[in-house]
């Protein structure tokens, strides 16, 4: 940046100064609707509840039909020969919903829409565009809020907390947030020493082209926020959604749709994977990738960028959030009561299919024997059924896919001599893809099942020796290529203070005497560093701004009227 002095003879200043009274600004700052940021409430599905009520009823309605849900294209309805659906995990046999992969001609098309709607769009006052994410928030919250929840615990087999958490109050808090972040951030303007003479201005662009949004089947809110946290700043979008999680997204999609955001702006697209990906890395027009999935997937993506990087009218944003190896570390020092009952949550609840699940825990010698009997004890009272069974914990794994990797961990566990099951192992995939919560103990800290990310619910646990701590602190960080959530469990405050900088680099998120799950949207922004992706803090204040193209305006009300300086003459 190179920093100009502009001079202004004092004639020349005062007559332009005078002027400057009747002299109007092209550039307007916007005035924008004020609302408060504030995180919108758990409901607790008491017996007897109306929320219960409205859950129940919109979860018989859901099961009782297929419902037939279209490609979307510039609000065009689209229906190709290649038909999937969507099952219920925990009952495989029926089907919640008929949907249809788009091929690469139609991946196209949606491309064309979606450029030509960008701009469109951007011009629209980003006041505008508040006021429809603040509709779509009280939607959610409110008439919405029962059958998002019903399709997410039917479609990806949540129980009704874990869809509440997730589909009712994280993704409202997604809208919300990210509407009050920009609003906040667009009130900056760049200083203007003397306005008598120029007025400087900033504005947010959308990003020229579109953004492609790739949501995976583990939380509903991420589907929203992958597809609308871009579209909020201007951009145009097309969304891939998860098969698995194909009915819960369609309904945000509706919703969106329903609060004003017009066609071609956000376009449905489910389809094959490496055909949306080839199609929409081959296009000059793609601003961006906001994916999050397994790190293969991510790296195969960014290659193709770095292969076509030449042909873009954009160098392309990549957004990536890739899941974990995630830890808790227990001191000797720690409670033994809450190192039980937050790794019991943080691996087990929702099969431990989150990005942020418990999969290794560390504990000494000295504490291991109350630790294991608590979490043997405390695995034997989870109840693994039908998620619409308000007794259940958790429900099923998402699909066969998902079961057969799961299972095999735990056959490699059965197998192996440095391996011992402690508590769970049983698998049953004949009616629902379940899964009982599997302990493992291992005296390998490197074995495989230490290091790879299982996404299930599978924890192993090193037992190490209390006078090897400065070591097994070190092998938390050097024993995978990822960083996403991890937890220290201490009453010892010389030792946290010394963690804290001992697991810097060992986790984006990382949680102090609590479970290394349940970050929420503008008190734990979220994401990792290493393999678990871009750490760009989605439910954080800068998030928003990854999709967006600032644009500094400078209004000159004295004319330029010198060549040399001052100091020539």
């Amino acid at each position: 940046m190179i920093r100009c002095t502009q001079t202004v003879s004092a004639t020349v200043r005062a007559r332009w100064s005078c002027q400057r009274r009747w002299a109007s600004s092209v550039v307007g700052v916007e005035q924008l609707p004020d609302f408060p940021a504030r995180n919108e409430p758990v409901l607790g599905y008491l017996s007897g509840s109306p929320e219960r009520q409205q859950l129940q009823a919109a979860l018989q309605a859901a099961a009782a039909e297929c419902q037939d849900v279209p490609i979307v294209v510039g609000g065009e309805e689209i229906r190709t020969k290649d038909v999937r659906y969507q099952v219920m995990p925990h009952d495989h046999g029926k089907r919640l919903a008929k949907f249809y992969y788009a091929d690469a001609p139609v991946i196209q098309r949606a491309i064309d829409v979606a450029t030509k709607a960008q701009r469109e769009w951007d011009r629209r006052p980003l006041s505008e565009r508040l006021d429809i994410w603040e509709r779509a928030a009280k939607l959610m919250a409110g008439e919405w809020r029962a059958r998002l929840n019903a399709a997410t615990m039917l479609g990806q087999s949540k129980t009704a907390i874990q869809a509440e958490i997730d589909s009712a109050a994280e993704l409202v808090d997604f809208i919300r947030l990210n509407a009050f972040f920009l609003k906040e951030a667009a009130k900056y303007q760049p200083i203007s020493p003397d306005p008598a003479v120029t007025r400087n201005t900033q504005r947010f662009r959308g990003i020229d082209g579109f953004v492609a949004a790739v949501s995976p089947f583990n939380f509903t809110a991420i589907g929203g926020n992958l597809a609308y946290t871009p579209a909020l700043a201007g951009n145009s979008v097309l969304w891939k959604p998860s098969d698995t999680a194909l009915l819960s997204n369609w309904h945000i999609y509706r919703i969106m749709t329903e609060a004003g955001v017009p066609p071609g702006v956000v376009n449905f697209v489910p389809a094959d994977g490496p055909t949306f990906g080839a199609t929409i890395t081959a296009s000059p027009h793609l601003a961006g990738i906001n994916f999050t999935g397994s790190v293969p997937t991510f790296q195969w993506l960014w290659r193709a960028v770095a292969k076509n990087l030449d042909r873009y009218v954009n160098f392309p944003r990549l957004i990536g959030e890739c899941g974990g190896k995630n830890f808790h570390f227990v001191h000797p020092s720690a409670h033994v009561e809450s190192v039980v009952a937050g790794t019991l949550r943080s691996s087990f609840e929702f099969c431990g299919q989150k990005c942020s699940a418990c999969s290794r825990l560390y504990v000494p010698r000295s504490l291991w024997d109350g630790v294991r009997e608590g979490l043997v004890e405390g695995v034997k009272k989870l109840k693994i059924g039908d998620p619409t069974d308000f007794s259940t914990f958790a429900g099923a794994v998402i699909d066969a896919a998902a079961y057969k990797r799961i299972s095999g961990y735990i056959e490699h566990a059965r197998k192996s001599p440095a391996l011992s099951i402690v508590a769970g192992g049983k698998c049953d995939d004949s009616k629902g893809y379940f899964i009982q919560p599997t302990i493992v103990e291992t005296t390998d800290p490197r074995d495989r099942i230490m290091t790879e990310e299982i996404f299930g619910p599978v924890l192993t646990v090193y037992v190490y020796e209390d006078k090897t701590l400065d070591a097994v602190v070190d092998e938390v960080t050097q024993a995978t290529k990822f960083a996403l959530t991890g937890a220290v469990f201490a009453q010892d405050e010389s030792f946290l203070r010394r963690a804290l900088e001992a697991f810097k680099m060992s986790a984006g998120n990382f949680y102090i005497n609590d479970k290394s799950t349940g970050s929420v949207v503008g008190q734990q922004p979220f994401g990792g560093g290493r393999m678990s992706g871009t750490n760009d803090k989605a439910g954080g204040p800068h998030y928003v701004l990854r999709w967006t193209s600032a644009q500094a305006i400078k209004e000159t009300y004295a004319p330029q009227t010198d060549v040399d300086y001052p100091y020539m003459r």
